[in-house]
């Protein structure tokens, strides 16, 4: 196990802390990267335990110097959620760059093996080291583009691990659409699943997201209650977009307020 003592770097995020694992093995990748964890302010007893998400392309959550194409402001958002009595830790994975499109891709690439490294590499530290919720109900899993369609994915086929899942415009397309095929055969798992969708992001996009709206009201998933579907209007394929229907997703997905 990795000690906090070599591993962890803090810096003060409004009210939370972001803290940095540095350099994290990937036996089933055979890889290493950093992990950014925002961990909320604790109260002043220092008991209490939060609801967890997994998140995609995690250079581009915090921080503007270290992300490729823009930030979403997650710690911002989070803040504004816990204004409102909704605390999360937020476990920011990184892409590995070249390999990005091969380790979202579950269909042709190495999806599972990634997957297999959240849930029994990157889990099993998180849990061990910060004050967790670790039961499937309060551990959810997010992403945008390529990183929601792979979300997707978790939910339905690691679903003992992911109670709530968010995809922000999500890749159906890719693989001829093979999530799409992967939802309508799979039975239906229990939890809350966020999906949107920006209008700017091209008339394909936005039909196939609806498609899987539908898919999913049919296999009884009900809109607002474990379901909630967005069209944003003025939403384009870009971090700043994700970043703002991110913070208005966080009511919905986290499950109740912290133990």
């Amino acid at each position: 196990m990795l000690g906090l003592h070599r591993l962890l770097r803090r810096w003060r995020v409004r009210k939370g802390r972001l803290v940095v694992l540095p350099s994290v093995p990937s036996p089933e990748l055979d890889n290493r990267r950093d992990l950014y964890i925002y961990v909320p302010a604790a109260p002043a007893r220092g008991d209490s335990r939060y609801p967890v998400i997994y998140m995609q392309d995690g250079q581009n959550l915090f921080d503007p110097a270290q992300s490729f194409a823009g930030t979403w402001g997650v710690d911002e958002a989070l803040s504004w959620a816990s204004r409102r009595g909704l605390d999360a830790i937020v476990v920011g994975i990184p892409n590995m760059g070249d390999a990005r499109i091969a380790e979202y891709d579950p269909f042709m690439g190495t999806g599972d093996r990634y997957l297999n490294f959240v849930t029994h590499t990157v889990k099993p530290i998180v849990d061990a080291q910060f004050p967790t919720l670790p039961d499937r109900r309060h551990t959810g899993i997010a992403g945008s583009s390529m990183g929601g369609l792979i979300s997707l994915y978790a939910f339905f086929r690691y679903s003992e691990s992911f109670g709530f899942a968010a995809a922000l415009s999500p890749s159906l397309w890719f693989a001829d659409g093979a999530l799409l095929d992967l939802v309508a055969r799979a039975p239906r798992v229990p939890g809350r699943l966020y999906l949107d969708v920006g209008m700017r992001e091209g008339q394909q996009t936005v039909a196939l997201g609806r498609r899987l709206r539908d898919l999913l009201l049919a296999k009884g998933y009900e809109g607002g209650r474990d379901l909630r579907w967005v069209e944003d209007k003025d939403g384009v394929h870009h971090e700043s977009a994700w970043g703002r229907r991110f913070r208005e997703a966080l009511p919905f997905l986290l499950p109740d307020r912290a133990a």
